[in-house]
Parts: structure tokens; C-alpha cells; sequence
């Protein structure tokens, strides 16, 4: 039950991944949320199953109501960057393909042969340098179950100073 509860967290991040195209994005620091059907039916856990998550690296202080809730630095750097970010399979099981840009909405598809099996597809729309929406939708199956899943996420923009949280860390 824990394997399935975190591959299916890590599949809610998986599908926010896209929405980060550093590209028109002020630096600084973000408040992003990602909502999913999968994010909404991890069931509620007891304090010794949480804390084995935890020891498993998957932070469930972030779920709340069905809502992954993060906080995230985006450095200057990052932000002058006119690229999407690159996803190896090595690092995740999926790979992000067929990357393409039109004024400020960013498409991508992904394909995923690890853990999580399947494709999926995500569009991120830039509203402004401080604000974005992205829709991404996932069929395949984690460990053998089956997921058919559509996350949507927004980041806005909360303040240039990061304070504690340390720059966002994206797969190359």
C-alpha cells in the first residue's frame, strides 16, 4: 500500500513538471498548486504509515484537501532561460518529447516506461510573468494499476525574495 500511495504521489508531481518552462517566468519565489483525481484519493494515512512515507521521501505535508501545495524559488537565471526542462528517463521513468513553444502556451508529451507506464500530454498557458495555468492528462497504469489522470496546476507569483526555500531543482 505505501509503494502505491508514493508512486501515485510522485505521478501528481510527474504531471506538474511541465508547467515549470522557466521561460516568462519572474524570479522569485511562486506558490504552485496541482489538483488531481489521484492527489484526491490517497487515502487518509496513519501517523506510522506518514512517517514511513516520509522515510521514503515523499513530503504528504503538501497534500491538502486533494491539493499539492509547494512553494517554489525560480532563481534569475532559470527564469532568462528560453527553454522547456528536459526529463530523462533515467531520472523519472518518463521522458518528455515533441516539446514546442507558440507565443506564451509550451505543449509536451510524455512517455513513461518505469514504475509508472503510459503517455501523457500537457499544455502550460503563461497569463503573465507572474501567473500560469497548466492541464495535464496521463492514461497508463503505476506498479500495475491503473491511472487515467488529469492534473491541473497554477503558479502565481508571491515575491522576489525566496527567503528559505531553495531554488527549484529540474530534471535536465
Amino acid at each position: 500500500m505505501l509503494k502505491q500511495v508514493a508512486c501515485i504521489f510522485s505521478l501528481s508531481s510527474v504531471l506538474a513538471i511541465p508547467a515549470f518552462a522557466a521561460a516568462n517566468m519572474e524570479p522569485g519565489l511562486w506558490e504552485v498548486t496541482t489538483e488531481s483525481a489521484l492527489a484526491k484519493n490517497i487515502p487518509t494515512l496513519p501517523p506510522a504509515q506518514i512517517e514511513a512515507m516520509r522515510k521514503m521521501g515523499v513530503d504528504l505535508s503538501q497534500l491538502q484537501s486533494g491539493t499539492i501545495a509547494n512553494k517554489v524559488c525560480i532563481t534569475p537565471e532559470m527564469a532568462a532561460k528560453n527553454e522547456l526542462p528536459k526529463m530523462t528517463q533515467k531520472e523519472s521513468g518518463c521522458e518528455i518529447k515533441n516539446q514546442r513553444q507558440q507565443g506564451n502556451i509550451y505543449t509536451m508529451d510524455m512517455v513513461c516506461d518505469g514504475q509508472m507506464k503510459g503517455k501523457g500530454v500537457s499544455t502550460t498557458t503563461f497569463a503573465s510573468k507572474k501567473s500560469f495555468s497548466s492541464r495535464t492528462q496521463f492514461s497508463g497504469n503505476v506498479n500495475g494499476l491503473p491511472i487515467n489522470d488529469e492534473a491541473n496546476t497554477n503558479g502565481k507569483w508571491v515575491s522576489p525574495d525566496c527567503g528559505s526555500v531553495k531554488p527549484i531543482t529540474l530534471p535536465h
